[in-house]
């Protein structure tokens, strides 16, 4: 039986400076999409699978990503407030994220490995563990993930998706003759997506000044790092143009990483 009590960690810290439209105020996992941050999202896609349990490596106005969450009932729910009696009760309580979430600053200009690294204390319990980054969207079976992790038997698993072209590609025949135009195709080749699991022992082999691309070039060389392909849907929050096609997506009803009813 699945242990749904498999924590997940999320880099919440970066500065988003390709992004700098939204994130010069903000954090950009505090980028919203539809009236909610990309953050909110992504934990709605682990809480679908019954994974409530999250562990945000804060930085870079992290402070944000907790008065946002401390105020969440408030914003989030009607209720009515007695001043004299100092007293607030809600009204029809109707929240549906029952969220345990632990924030963890983890320093403004620290690399991933280094961010995982300071959290440390709060995995020692574990014995596996996920870790995804703030900025992606994916309409990915997590448990399809850690079934092919378990079934791998290594330290790590990470998620490889299919990117999109930024650029409209021209298909050309002899002569030159142009035969097609693709508009941003999906890429044939594999990125990591995020959307990871690893054993405990990921921690002999992170470093405090690293990031975590390079953790995986060591897992590598030892043999102990396979990849889930994903061929759904992946769409990173990297530029502002990111941000305007998934709230058109969000608007439009067209968002395949909604699995959440």
């Amino acid at each position: 039986m699945l242990n749904k009590n498999i924590p997940t960690v999320i880099f919440c810290g970066g500065m988003g400076t390709r992004i700098k439209e939204e994130t010069e105020y903000k954090p950009k996992p505090m980028v919203k999409i539809g009236g909610q941050p990309i953050l909110w999202h992504i934990m709605k896609i682990y809480s679908h699978y019954g994974f409530k349990d999250f562990i945000l490596c804060l930085g870079y106005k992290g402070e944000m990503i907790k008065e946002y969450f401390l105020r969440y009932n408030w914003v989030s729910q009607n209720f009515s407030l007695d001043l004299k009696l100092r007293k607030t009760d809600f009204l029809n309580p109707r929240l549906k994220e029952d969220w345990k979430i632990v924030f963890a600053d983890t320093g403004l200009e620290t690399l991933t490995a280094g961010r995982l690294y300071k959290v440390k204390e709060y995995l020692e319990k574990e014995d596996r563990f996920m870790v995804t980054y703030g900025d992606g969207l994916a309409d990915i079976d997590i448990l399809k993930v850690i079934e092919f992790h378990q079934k791998s038997g290594k330290i790590a698993t990470i998620t490889g998706g299919h990117p999109s072209s930024k650029y409209g590609l021209v298909e050309t025949g002899p002569d030159g003759l142009i035969i097609s135009f693709r508009q941003k195709p999906k890429l044939g080749e594999y990125v990591n997506i995020g959307f990871m699991v690893f054993e405990k022992k990921i921690f002999d082999y992170l470093g405090r000044d690293r990031m975590i691309e390079d953790v995986f070039l060591d897992l590598a060389k030892d043999k102990q790092i396979v990849m889930y392909q994903h061929d759904g849907l992946f769409h990173p929050m990297d530029t502002y143009k990111d941000y305007l096609d998934l709230n058109k997506m969000w608007k439009e009803g067209k968002c395949p990483w909604k699995i959440w009813k």
